[in-house]
């Protein structure tokens, strides 16, 4: 008998199979024969309507993250004074549930690399939250600084700037346009300080060399033949915080994808290395609201983009001196009957 005769049929009399779910087991419907015992159910539970019910019906602790140091595989002893029965619990017993509870939350992590992870993980979920940044990013930080850990020495940083360093790299990866000081912003340093910007700044630099995460391979001839073509993701990330500048501003659709055309266009140079993106996006929206005759002021630019108007000017003046730019000018159609 073949087994997949076995599982649809009963071997006394060649009736159907019935599976019950709650005992694990397959019962012929005819004769009542327990053809298999035990078996594990690996579909979907019953429909819930709300998420207590959903609570309920749940089998474990729901999918891992990589966002927890433990994975979310673990136990939690929950706060209340009553037991399972729904009766009151005594004193003493409250005592005794809150002992155990405080050292169970103290055997979860056993040496100083869990601690550190703890802390970094925490403090990235508390920065994504308050960016309101998305799951996908989450997970990316979080598995970017375990293998950061895993290959490299991360004892003695500080907790904050490493969390913001991972964050940012994440950003980098998930095509996510976010400045590294409004993640270190997003930490609770003030403007002022300085010093964890410069810090944060060295931690992402280590971990791109030491990890190499943008690092591409790419053939010698091809190299060699095409020295100054610039990445594809560093005219993306152009794009992109063009994008998010011309959505701050409410600038007009046309300049947005005027200056898109012109960061296109004038992508084959190394224009771009040691440049900041926002001073690089801001001077291509400028350029092209000169050009579509739309009045945007540098002050404005500048103070959503985060540099100075001397940086604009600056970036204005390499794009317009690295290359000619031809203005083609469509002449205006005269209705009939009407003078010009």
């Amino acid at each position: 008998m073949t087994s997949a005769e076995y599982y649809t049929q009963c071997s006394e009399c060649g009736a159907n199979l019935i599976q019950d779910h709650s005992k694990g087991e397959y019962i012929c419907e005819r004769c009542g024969c327990v053809m298999m015992d035990q078996v594990e159910d690996f579909g979907r539970e019953s429909n819930a309507t709300d998420f207590e019910e959903k609570s309920k019906n749940m089998r474990a602790s729901g999918s891992t993250s990589f966002a927890l140091h433990d994975y979310g595989l673990r136990t939690e002893i929950a706060y209340g004074s009553k037991d399972y029965a729904g009766k009151s619990i005594d004193y003493q017993m409250a005592e005794t549930m809150n002992s155990i509870r405080k050292w169970h939350i103290r055997s979860r992590i056993v040496s100083a690399q869990e601690r550190r992870l703890s802390n970094v993980l925490t403090k990235i979920n508390e920065i994504c939250a308050a960016m309101s940044l998305p799951k996908l990013l989450v997970e990316t930080s979080a598995i970017l600084y375990r293998n950061y850990e895993s290959s490299c020495e991360a004892k003695g940083k500080s907790i904050a700037c490493m969390a913001a360093a991972t964050i940012y790299l994440a950003c980098k990866k998930c095509s996510v346009v976010r400045s590294l000081e409004e993640i270190v912003k997003a930490t609770g340093v003030t403007d002022q300080d300085r010093s964890s910007v410069k810090l944060a700044s060295k931690y992402y630099r280590m971990m791109v060399m030491e990890m190499g995460v943008f690092t591409e391979q790419q053939p010698p001839a091809q190299a060699a033949s095409t020295p100054q073509q610039p990445s594809p993701a560093v005219s993306l990330a152009i794009d992109y915080y063009i994008s998010k500048l011309a959505n701050m501003a409410k600038i007009d659709t046309k300049v947005e994808r005027l200056a898109i055309d012109i960061a296109h266009k004038t992508d084959d140079h190394l224009l771009a290395d040691g440049k900041a993106p926002n001073g690089l996006a801001a001077a291509y929206i400028y350029i092209a609201s000169i050009f579509l005759g739309v009045n945007i002021l540098q002050r404005d630019v500048s103070s959503l983009s985060g540099v100075t108007e001397v940086t604009i000017r600056n970036r204005c003046k390499d794009i317009l001196t690295n290359f000619k730019m031809t203005v083609t000018v469509k002449p205006q159609q005269v209705r009939p009957g009407f003078a010009a």
